[in-house]
């Protein structure tokens, strides 16, 4: 294998990529060629490389040696303006161009066979989709490992018009990583700032943030943060793959993320709006939290030996690939026939606690032809006063539950589909008890559901084991005496009392929230009325999850969901300015004319087809 370090690749506008390219030392040529870009160091080993039972991920060098030796070149970028790149770096708006620029120049070298696959995980599958959204020539083939956005305005930065406050963690700490002034003083004063008491101090503003010491840092995510309508501003190439899906060429495509991901709804649009062409891609969803394949405790949860990538969806991650890229850039035949489907679904394990003192939740892999499952059957789970969650519809008149979110007490996040938030928080499956482990946590011990302004809706024990496969909606009827105000929701699998768990496990699956200015239209926001009752509509992200008999299913109902996503003051400001916070008075409506339901896609298990 023969080494090209720092390739200088020249943009339309005269910015030059730092490149690396490794070419097979056997062969005449030309080559397919896998390319990926990355913000994160292309000779730092990315931790999307990791295998099962080792801790030290593969080499950038070791992975091109296995591509090359498979008789592909591999190329890795630097993204503009991060480490040997040239430029300034505003995340996400340039890597369409760029990516286009790179892929024509190497679709134009004498040692390219005219066929070029893209990889990587997170940022890196950013930059693949938003290349392909331009049509380079020469592409072929794509693996979008857990990222790649349909919509960012509605999963990855914004999510139901709040903000996702895991950009601002990722600010400062990749301000500080991989920069390209070599400016110590700039590094070691972000460094020097406490970024958990910041986040007691929020909203930031511009030269008021733990980012002040470096203002592009600054400028691009207060920018984010305070463009809460959905306009020309998040319809840029990067940002906006669902308004380019007729652009991006008709090759194949592996879509992959985990339940405990934040792109679970950007990659089932992506599948969606890549579906129908000649080349139908493929989805593989996993137990994972962002990326992190090849463990089986996620959290506090265990989802046994069948949880991870490697000896259960193929050998290892890399055989996986090049497998993928024979096929598509080599014409080689698939080794088997696959289903376009393929899903872990959660549930199934003992209860018990693991010798690692897990929760012992399991899971399997299951597939199917199509997303969402033919199988499913929508059924309505209604929220009544007492409490209960059932099927039936209620029957009260004016029933209701009313409490106040004083957003400067916010419910903190313990879990859920998370990444980037270190160290303020961080992803997985866990009971959903305070924890002197999470961030905003006052009284460790007790259940969220003590909480005033948490409502609490559970079914009975069931009486017969059910799956829950798809997306899964909320829908809420609602009044507040505040002009803007937010709802959260969480879906929660409940496991019985136990010798090893005496007052059960509160196993979180999925959440969502929407700020309800933004209940009727994401490009007119409209404030509310004080008192009057309005139809509002919580998208969680979709899950896979088999309850068993005598568990149950609860669904929480709140206003806040913090630090995972910025608190809403409630007074109807600008979003992400301002020092005024009010305390609300909302309400859920819960009567026979007003009735809130949970809407869940049920499947019977026998319908579930195994991977075997």
């Amino acid at each position: 294998m023969r080494r090209y370090p720092n390739v200088m690749i020249r943009t339309r506008d005269g910015v030059h990529l730092a490149t690396d390219i490794y070419v097979p030392a056997h062969g005449a040529g030309p080559f397919p060629v896998v390319l990926e870009r990355t913000p994160y160091g292309k000779r730092k080993p990315s931790r999307s490389e990791l295998s099962v039972g080792s801790d030290v991920p593969c080499s950038r060098e070791a992975l091109a040696h296995a591509f090359c030796a498979a008789g592909y070149i591999m190329v890795y970028q630097d993204c503009r303006g991060r480490h040997d790149s040239e430029g300034r770096f505003t995340k996400y708006v340039a890597e369409g161009p760029d990516g286009y620029d790179t892929i024509a120049w190497i679709n134009d070298q004498p040692w390219c066979s005219g066929k070029i696959g893209t990889i990587g995980l997170s940022y890196a599958a950013h930059t693949q989709l938003a290349a392909a959204c331009l049509s380079p020539p020469g592409l072929a083939g794509m693996i979008l490992d857990s990222g790649g956005f349909s919509n960012a305005h509605r999963c990855g930065i914004r999510q139901g018009g709040a903000f996702e406050l895991k950009q601002a963690t990722w600010a400062w700490n990749y301000a500080q990583d991989g920069r390209t002034d070599d400016d110590d003083r700039v590094r070691d004063a972000l460094a020097a700032e406490d970024v958990k008491l910041w986040f007691k101090r929020m909203p930031w503003s511009t030269g008021n943030s733990p980012l002040r010491w470096d203002p592009d840092y600054e400028r691009y995510l207060l920018d984010q943060w305070q463009h809460g309508v959905f306009d020309e501003y998040w319809k840029k190439v990067g940002l906006y793959a669902a308004g380019y899906y007729h652009d991006i060429p008709d090759i194949p495509v592996v879509l992959m993320s985990s339940w405990y991901d934040v792109y679970v709804p950007s990659t089932f649009e992506n599948y969606t709006g890549l579906r129908g062409r000649s080349h139908e891609p493929r989805v593989i969803m996993g137990p994972w939290t962002h990326g992190n394949r090849t463990k089986t405790v996620f959290g506090d949860v265990d989802f046994g030996p069948q949880a991870t990538f490697d000896g259960n969806v193929a050998d290892s991650w890399t055989v996986f690939r090049i497998a993928c890229f024979d096929q598509w850039l080599k014409g080689e035949a698939p080794a088997r026939d696959e289903q376009p489907v393929r899903l872990f679904l959660m549930g199934g394990g003992s209860g018990r606690q693991t010798p690692q003192g897990h929760l012992d939740h399991g899971g399997c892999w299951v597939e199917a032809p199509e997303w969402p499952l033919p199988a499913a059957r929508t059924t309505e789970f209604y929220l009544h006063r007492s409490g209960a969650l059932s099927t039936d519809r209620p029957t009260e008149t004016d029933a209701c539950l009313t409490y106040d979110f004083d957003p400067r007490a916010p419910v903190p996040t313990i879990g859920g589909a998370l990444t980037s938030g270190r160290p303020v928080f961080e992803g997985g499956a866990h009971d959903q008890r305070e924890d002197a482990r999470f961030f905003g946590c006052t009284t460790p011990g007790l259940p969220l559901s003590s909480r005033q302004d948490v409502l609490m809706f559970e079914t009975d024990p069931l009486t017969e084991a059910v799956a829950v496969v798809g997306p899964i909606v909320v829908e809420l009827w609602v009044s507040s005496d505040a002009p803007d105000t937010d709802f959260t929701a969480k879906l929660i699998d409940v496991h019985p009392p136990s010798d090893d768990y005496p007052t059960g496990f509160a196993m979180n699956l999925s959440d969502g929230i929407l700020r309800c200015r933004y209940r009727d239209s994401w490009e007119t926001p409209s404030l509310m009325e004080p008192g009057v009752i309005v139809p509002i509509r919580v998208e969680l992200f979709a899950t896979a999850n088999l309850f068993k008999a005598g568990h149950r299913i609860r669904l929480d109902i709140s206003s806040s969901n913090f630090p995972k996503f910025d608190v809403n003051p409630n007074t109807g400001a600008p979003e992400g300015v301002g020092g005024a916070f009010n305390v609300a008075r909302n309400t859920v409506h819960l009567s026979g004319t007003h009735s809130s339901k949970l809407v869940l896609p049920l499947v019977a298990p026998s319908a579930l087809t195994p991977v075997l």
